[in-house]
């Protein structure tokens, strides 16, 4: 669908304040991926805890997939670009999840679930995003969905944006989810050289571009692939302006910061140490996912 134009126009563009570069490491059974959003821009990213980048040829990077494994307090969206990858849990919850497609997990009180690859040759490429629950969800049930590619909204500007809709709204396209405390926006934009995209921010969200096919310019700053580039707040901004100087394709986010403490201890994200304790404890008792 051919989306209106954003109207009016933005009065002024956030800047990049910080650039990351993301670093390589594995997970699961030696998965190879690219971390780009740590547990150091957790506070400055707020409601996000993480950010994965995974992208190989070679099956052996990501042949033996992420295993059973627990999470509790915070929500999982894995994007994926090629590939295949089977979800299940112990919630009963199962899925394949192919190219374009989108699996959101809420974990909420606890799963145990695996990720594992459906093919055994080609390209397996996306991105994993770690969302905070607010301190009242953390313990809410379990939810889990596949969205594939043609079920997630879409639309095309006038000079030749693509913008899939993940969460969030957009041009007044509603995205596939949305989550009203943490208010996430989650695009992907492909953009052709020479092409601007403009998004309306609101002044309280923090937000972040990650670039993972060409270079873009955000008020002149150039971000390119693989690079994290963190949006200032800058109360003046009314959005964010991305100019692509070649064919380009980027991640853009933003979320309402919980503003609440964040304890984490590998696949538990809690509020105090004390409900860290109770999770690893409800995991070796074999309590935690039942």
């Amino acid at each position: 669908m051919l989306a209106a134009e954003l109207s009016p126009p933005l009065q002024r563009s956030r800047r990049i304040e910080a650039l990351v570069a993301g670093y390589a490491t594995s997970d699961g059974a030696g998965v190879r991926l690219t971390r780009l959003l740590t547990q150091k821009l957790q506070r400055r990213l707020d409601p996000f805890l993480m950010l994965d980048a995974f992208g190989s040829d070679d099956a052996e990077d990501y042949i033996a997939g992420f295993p059973d494994h627990p999470h509790r307090g915070f929500e999982t969206i894995t994007y994926m670009l090629d590939g295949r990858m089977r979800h299940r849990d112990s919630a009963g919850h199962e899925g394949v999840l192919g190219p374009g497609g989108v699996q959101w997990m809420t974990a909420g009180r606890g799963v145990i679930h695996s990720e594992i690859p459906e093919q055994t040759a080609g390209r397996m490429e996306g991105f994993q995003l770690w969302l905070n629950l607010p301190a009242a969800d953390k313990m809410c049930v379990p939810w889990y969905r596949d969205f594939a590619a043609a079920e997630l909204p879409a639309y095309r500007t006038a000079a030749g944006a693509a913008v899939t809709v993940i969460a969030g709204t957009s041009r007044d396209v509603q995205g596939a989810v949305s989550r009203p405390q943490t208010q996430p926006l989650y695009l992907d934009i492909a953009l052709p050289a020479g092409v601007a995209f403009e998004e309306r921010l609101a002044a309280e969200l923090n937000a972040f571009i990650v670039v993972y096919r060409g270079a873009v310019t955000v008020a002149d700053e150039m971000v390119t692939a693989l690079q994290l580039g963190v949006l200032d707040t800058d109360p003046a901004a009314d959005g964010v302006r991305l100019l692509a100087r070649e064919d380009s394709r980027l991640l853009l986010v933003a979320g309402k910061p919980l503003q609440e403490p964040i304890v984490q201890h590998g696949p538990f994200v809690m509020n105090d140490e004390q409900e860290i304790y109770q999770a690893i404890s409800d995991y070796r008792q074999g309590r935690l996912g039942v």
